[in-house]
């Protein structure tokens, strides 16, 4: 019976997860090509064999961690499972995002606004429907009597806006495993909710 093979990892991904570090350290704007280039070890004018253009790379970037938000949440959609769970599953999913995908993470809520159009519509369409979605969940809980009264929107705000938090924890020396930070996280936001 054979093992199956690690999946080689192609210069274009080790191309969008240095550029995903450089974007997180630096900013979109302040990344040259000539920069991402040398970090990936390759001329510049090399770059070009595999990616179009910096703004593809952003592009690419925001939208395959978008996609596996959307994803994520697609699937909850489908379970038969409680709205309090769901909403306990969104904000693990979010943290590990956080711990797992930092500057992926980090580059899709910091620096989307640079995306081009008709991409920057997209994005903004996408996120838009995204946190409607999750209100729905928690308008759900609410009728449910599983949470408090409180509005939809403040609900999701601040449990993403918490999440988006953790990034002091990467800069931090604080010895707090994330196993323990996602519990922490989870325990938190969930008791604010409850009735």
């Amino acid at each position: 019976m054979s093992k199956n093979a690690p999946k080689k990892t192609t210069k274009k991904e080790i191309i969008l997860d240095k550029a995903s570090v450089m974007f997180r350290e630096k900013g979109f704007s302040a990344t040259s090509m000539r920069d991402l280039a040398e970090s990936v070890g390759i001329e510049a004018a090399s770059l070009y064999n595999h990616i179009q253009s910096k703004s593809q790379i952003l592009q690419e970037i925001v939208f395959r961690a978008a996609d596996d938000c959307n994803q994520h949440l697609e699937k909850l959609t489908t379970e038969n499972a409680s709205c309090t769970t769901k909403i306990e599953s969104i904000i693990r999913f979010h943290v590990q995002m956080m711990m797992n995908r930092f500057e992926d993470y980090h580059v899709m809520t910091h620096e989307w606004i640079h995306l081009s159009e008709p991409h920057l519509s997209s994005f903004i369409s996408q996120r838009r429907n995204y946190v409607q979605q999750l209100e729905a969940i928690v308008e759900e809980c609410i009728q449910k009597k599983e949470f408090k009264t409180i509005i939809p929107y403040v609900a999701v705000l601040t449990i993403l806006s918490a999440v988006r938090g953790l990034e002091f924890w990467h800069r931090s020396q604080k010895k707090i495993t994330p196993a323990e930070l996602e519990e922490n996280m989870v325990t938190h936001l969930i008791s604010g909710l409850k009735k």
